[in-house]
């Protein structure tokens, strides 16, 4: 990464639009963009002030091609925390080329992805975790996802994570100074003090890492197997679900063959519905492959929808009850919601039998007329009960990152390590060594201790002009 070089890249989407925005970044970005950039009232743009919009022509000699405002951002006060202009151009992909090439032949070079991002993080206007929100934000697809984005990128997560390590930075300097009285025999460190400080450090890094459960669903979504036998209603419940065609539904069994995905959000919370082709003896090659997948996903999935036809279930009650508890067996920890599907045949006195037939085994089914939407509503609301929103409710920070969690794992075995020392009364430069292998692994998450792989890493999956 070489910061002296002024950077360009398209902020906006790539293709036609109604506008695009070109942005430039680096201590030539104003001057630069004076050199093909002429104001309509004259006016020299390098001695503007910032945070200024200024209406003009992008040139080249004589040829002009375009009328663009320009956005005028001094460093420091800037997102990069460098010089930064912003072009804001009409969306025409002939105009956006035109005008990178001009910047390029001018002396900006072509930002990498993340590139801005990157800067804006060595300048301090951003710690790690909070730059790492950024693509979680342009990458959120719900209110949830959306949600969690904002509060870490405003520091939420980055504040409580330097809280414990001022803390713990403050007691590992008096056990390092005790290290330097070590014939004296004298304690720095009030011991009862680091207990208590420990005990709260591990009970904050547990809630934290306990979080990553349902803010990794949040971001990615929770994937949910519809299964069942063939012409039991699976293609028909995910329309309904989608509340459009979707899968092809037909009286034909066996119509699905493959895998069907689509997503569904639900009270700001992603859901990912996988329909699958029917379980059930073939001797049809591509429907057994239809099938193998379907077992496939299951094992992906994170929530079952086992869907049965009621009046087929009614028939053969005992041998349903069978393959329910072979499923159980098979995916214990998996979620499992049986559907009783197309009610609208039975009456109530043969639905209150299922309703008994079941609670033998323990569970509490749940009943729709997929084609008439009944019931869809409150399988919905059945769907949200397995996702904790407790934490999303009252605003607690919840741990997304993959990277945050295995380096919150990392910090809390360390902690963990020290705690036990104490307790053993382990001397203190042993100590050390654990509290110090604490530190490095939460300044690991704000970016306080970081390596060019490791930014490398995160910034390559960044967009270009981020």
């Amino acid at each position: 990464m070489i910061l002296n070089e002024t950077i360009v890249a398209l902020a906006t989407p790539s293709g036609a639009g109604a506008i695009a925005v070109i942005r430039i970044s680096g201590k030539a970005a104003i001057s630069i963009a004076s050199q093909i950039f002429q104001s309509v009232s004259k006016k020299d743009i390098t001695k503007q002030k910032t945070h200024t919009i200024h209406l003009g022509h992008i040139v080249d000699g004589t040829k002009v091609y375009d009328q663009v405002l320009l956005s005028l951002f001094k460093n420091p006060h800037s997102y990069t925390g460098e010089d930064l202009v912003e072009l804001s151009c009409h969306g025409s992909t002939f105009i956006q080329q035109q005008i990178i090439q001009l910047l390029l032949r001018n002396g900006c070079t072509m930002a990498k992805p993340g590139e801005f991002t990157l800067r804006a993080f060595l300048n301090g206007k951003l710690d790690l975790s909070q730059a790492e929100a950024v693509a979680d934000l342009i990458s959120s697809d719900n209110e949830a996802s959306h949600q969690i984005a904002m509060q870490q990128m405003r520091g939420g997560f980055s504040n409580e994570i330097a809280l414990l390590r001022a803390e713990l930075l403050n007691f590992a300097s008096l056990i390092e100074l005790e290290l330097d009285f070590a014939e004296e025999d004298v304690e720095f460190a009030d011991r009862t003090q680091f207990t208590d400080l420990l005990t709260r450090i591990d009970f904050v890094l547990k809630r934290l890492i306990d979080s990553f459960a349902v803010g990794n669903v949040i971001k990615n979504g929770i994937p949910v197997a519809i299964v069942g036998e063939p012409n039991v209603g699976k293609s028909t419940l995910l329309n309904a679900l989608l509340n459009e065609e979707r899968a092809i539904v037909s009286e034909i069994a066996g119509t699905t063959r493959d895998t069907i995905e689509d997503e569904l959000v639900i009270e700001g919370i992603g859901f990912r519905f996988i329909d699958t082709a029917g379980i059930r003896e073939t001797k049809d090659v591509v429907e057994s492959i239809g099938i193998l997948k379907t077992f496939e996903k299951i094992e992906q999935a994170q929530v079952v929808l086992y869907l049965f036809d009621s009046f087929k279930f009614q028939v053969s009650t005992s041998e349903y009850l069978s393959e329910i508890e072979k499923v159980k067996n098979k995916y214990p920890l998996k979620p499992l919601v049986v559907v009783i599907n197309k009610i609208d045949l039975l009456s109530k006195e043969e639905l209150l039998s299922i309703y008994q037939q079941l609670e033998t085994i323990n569970l509490k089914p749940t009943t729709i007329a997929a084609k008439q939407n009944i019931g869809i509503d409150e399988l919905k609301q059945k769907l949200l009960s397995f996702v904790n929103t407790g934490a999303l409710r009252n605003n607690e920070t919840i741990v997304t990152n993959s990277r945050h969690y295995d380096s919150l794992l990392k910090a809390l075995e360390a902690i963990q390590k020290v705690k036990w020392g104490l307790e053993s009364g382990l001397s203190s430069d042993l100590m050390a060594i654990d509290i110090r292998d604490g530190l490095y692994h939460f300044g690991a998450i704000t970016g306080e201790v970081t390596n060019d792989e490791l930014l490398g890493n995160i910034f390559a999956n960044f967009c270009i002009g981020k």
